[in-house]
């Protein structure tokens, strides 16, 4: 059983290592973006702990088969638990409310022929670049060849002067690159439009084509930009006006003949030659017949608003020509395969790409690479854009890619995905070194690698909500899922981006209906969202109604086991009313790394990386070690936890601190609240149930934490305090029915 097998050193020392990297060790998540991805070596890890009875260490690296086990996950989004679970043998059940995640998780699940699919990738990358390939090449500065391939297009916003006409360009900066990746610093210049490469970033000296002085500070800032030409003030956004244009400023771009004597990144204005492509691209464009780029409309919302702020009306005109033209020859080309499981995996690829193939990616002047639109969970409106090839570069000699964000990066990952569906593996770490472990017989998928044999397990998922499907009483062995997280990233705001493109392109021969709506909002949607009017007892009640439904189909003593952290403990009430509402205890609280502190979202914030697996069945046992009502108590609890965590190789910080210190306090909740607990009141009453009881019988959360002040002090950050006496707690064996 996980309670007495899940192994937290071993499988957070394997967790954060994945979420370094999580791509090369769980290749199927490069199938497709999908947000807050927990890692693979964690649901493994449950999976395994609960219906394999030996040393997690050992049957780790083994290869596992489980038929006949039935398990569900009711929260799917982007699909680990499912795939976890369906990899060792176990016949899966899966809903997700959103249509991408559903997409998503039977584009990874779903087997595919390698080989078609690279048949049919290899003629598409041919056929775009015969009809918009010379759109991405440029003339070399060194050697004078014409179709040197551009890596990126760098493009300001521009704003009309109110008092003269003028065109300002609204520059935040004119620092191109760092001197990080390429042994200069890179300045633009904006009296004579040229570049300078420096090696002082602070004191950059004059441009080196009109003298003038250099400065990496740009005038746009705050909203207002000096106009240069007769210093008006040009305020920005103005939403009346319409989508931002934009100019073209800067190219990075690679030549092959001059790589290899050419020391650093290249970069270079545009020239004239690079100006009529953009004219000929507006011409291409005006002559197509468009079929699949999308006229929708962007509705209002919480991430939404933004664009609207900016003037972005229709989500077409958060791309240029050149992006449309390529993007649009590209689905007409997908829509013509005939193999619809081929067609279909080209289609998500497409919906992929987006995410490089807009005119809200940035551009990195340290990593000097595109910043996908989704490198934050938002939309992220910039000065600096950065377009990407359309079609991508392949390294000379086959061995990966120069740039990103272009189909050749796409196709490659996605293939490297797929391959890992048919032969997983793992890797195993010696101090410093790994190695690669395969896991023979091992698959993910629909069919055991494509060899044709009777399909030994069943894949079922749904575009549902999980709260209104009808399973068979006493069905499952097993619920693992990683519920919503009560917040305001409204992801089916974000993916909508995606999913406009990809309705047009293969909603009416998805053979489903889950493209049947112009969005993928849903007023059933778990997340808190103030324009939809969506609070903490919308969440409780959806919590609620998932859980109930879980435990309805769970044989019994089988858990629903479920990921969650969160920064405010009141976020944790709905799944302690869920939890109790079900009829189930919670037999385990268990800490493991589910996010990375460098994610972008979370870096240098007071965040936490640890989740807490909460483990819950209809019966069972529970050491009387772990209930009590003391604060010294559960502190000891946390400490123990941190222990386990440090020898995994994780450094807690006082979120993490925090973080595990809620889920005990949810887990004791629902223990002693769950004999007197009234399932029919009002959710605000239940909520407020849970709440109460934790602030009188605990002294509310901040006691625990006062117990760990040692603890908290120990980090950066944290002042050291007076540690104070615990209680002591039940012996190691003791344990308590349910």
């Amino acid at each position: 059983m996980i309670e007495t097998r899940f192994d937290v050193p071993f499988i957070a020392d394997l967790a954060l290592r994945e979420k370094q990297i999580q791509q090369n060790y769980r290749p199927p998540i490069a199938v497709h973006k999908w947000f807050a991805r927990r890692p693979g070596t964690v649901f493994r890890g449950l999976v395994l702990s609960e219906f394999v009875d030996k040393p997690l260490r050992d049957t780790f690296y083994e290869s596992n088969s489980l038929p006949g086990r039935h398990v569900a996950d009711p929260f799917m989004g982007g699909g680990t638990p499912l795939m976890e679970a369906n990899r060792v043998g176990c016949d899966v059940i899966g809903f997700d409310i959103n249509p991408m995640a559903y997409w998503i998780v039977r584009q990874e699940i779903e087997h595919l022929d390698l080989r078609k699919y690279r048949a049919a990738a290899d003629r598409l990358r041919a056929d775009l670049e015969t009809q918009v390939g010379h759109l991405y090449r440029t003339r070399c500065l060194h050697c004078g060849r014409a179709d040197a391939a551009v890596k990126y297009f760098l493009w300001v916003k521009t704003a009309t002067c109110p008092g003269c006409g003028a065109n300002v360009r609204l520059f935040p900066g004119y620092l191109v690159s760092e001197d990080r990746r390429h042994p200069k610093n890179v300045f633009f210049c904006p009296r004579c439009d040229h570049l300078t490469e420096t090696s002082d970033r602070k004191a950059p000296g004059g441009c080196a084509h009109c003298g003038k002085p250099l400065r990496a500070d740009g005038p746009a800032r705050r909203g207002c930009c000096t106009c240069p030409s007769c210093a008006t003030d040009v305020r920005f956004p103005v939403a009346s006006k319409g989508a931002p244009h934009h100019t073209l400023y800067a190219i990075e771009y690679h030549c092959t003949d001059c790589r290899s004597s050419h020391a650093g990144r290249i970069f270079k204005v545009p020239d004239d030659d690079d100006r009529r492509r953009l004219v000929e691209a507006e011409t291409a464009w005006s002559s197509l017949r468009v079929r699949f780029a999308p006229e929708a409309e962007i509705p209002t919302g919480d991430e939404t608003d933004r664009l609207h702020r900016w003037g972005y009306r229709r989500y077409r005109e958060m791309f240029n020509t050149r992006q449309l033209l390529g993007l649009e020859l590209s689905c007409q080309l997908i829509r013509a395969i005939r193999d619809t499981r081929v067609r279909n995996a080209l289609a998500t690829n497409l919906s992929d790409l987006l995410r490089y193939q807009n005119m809200l990616c940035r551009y990195d002047t340290m990593a000097l690479k595109s910043l996908d639109i989704f490198s934050v969970h938002g939309f992220p409106v910039g000065l600096i854009q950065c377009e990407s090839n359309l079609l991508g570069i392949p390294r000379s000699g086959g061995d990966g890619s120069v740039g990103s964000g272009g189909w050749f990066n796409i196709i490659e990952k996605f293939a490297k995905a797929k391959a890992y569906c048919d032969n997983p593996f793992e890797f195993r770490h010696n101090g410093m070194g790994k190695e690669r472990v395969d896991i023979a017989h091992e698959w993910i998928g629909d069919e055991s690698n494509g060899r044709g044999q009777v399909p030994s397990r069943t894949v079922s998922i749904a575009c549902a909500d999980a709260s209104q499907q009808a399973i068979p009483a006493a069905s499952l062995d097993a619920v693992f899922t990683d519920p919503p997280y009560f917040g305001n990233v409204q992801y089916a705001e974000l993916m909508d981006f995606c999913y406009v493109w990809l309705r047009r392109l293969v909603g009416d021969m998805a053979e489903t209906d889950a493209f049947s709506q112009p969005s993928t909002r849903n007023a059933g949607e778990l997340t808190g969202n103030a324009n939809m009017g969506r609070g903490i007892s919308h969440f409780a009640e959806g919590i609620s109604a998932v859980f109930r439904r879980m435990a309805g189909a769970l044989k019994p003593g089988c858990p629903l086991a479920f990921t969650y952290h969160h920064n405010d403990i009141a976020a944790y009430f709905p799944l302690a009313v869920g939890v109790l509402d079900s009829g189930l205890t919670c037999s385990a609280s268990i800490p493991c790394p589910g996010e990375m502190g460098a994610s972008i979202h979370i870096s240098g914030t007071a965040s936490s990386i640890i989740d807490t697996v909460f483990v819950c069945r209809s019966t069972g046992t529970v050491p009387r070690r772990l209930i009590s009502r003391l604060p010294g108590d559960i502190a000891q609890m946390v400490r123990d936890d941190l222990s386990k965590l440090v020898r995994g190789g994780v450094t807690p910080t006082a979120g993490d601190i925090r973080c595990v210190s809620y889920g005990h306090i949810i887990r004791l909740a629902v223990w002693h609240l769950r004999t007197t607990w009234n399932s029919a009141s009002p959710v605000a009453d239940r909520l407020a149930v849970v709440s109460g009881w934790i602030a009188k019988e605990l002294g509310g959360a901040s006691a625990t934490l006062d117990q760990l002040r040692d603890e908290l002090a120990k980090y950066p950050k944290f002042q050291p305090c007076v540690h104070e006496e615990v209680s002591t707690y039940a012996t190691e064996n003791d344990s308590i029915a349910f």
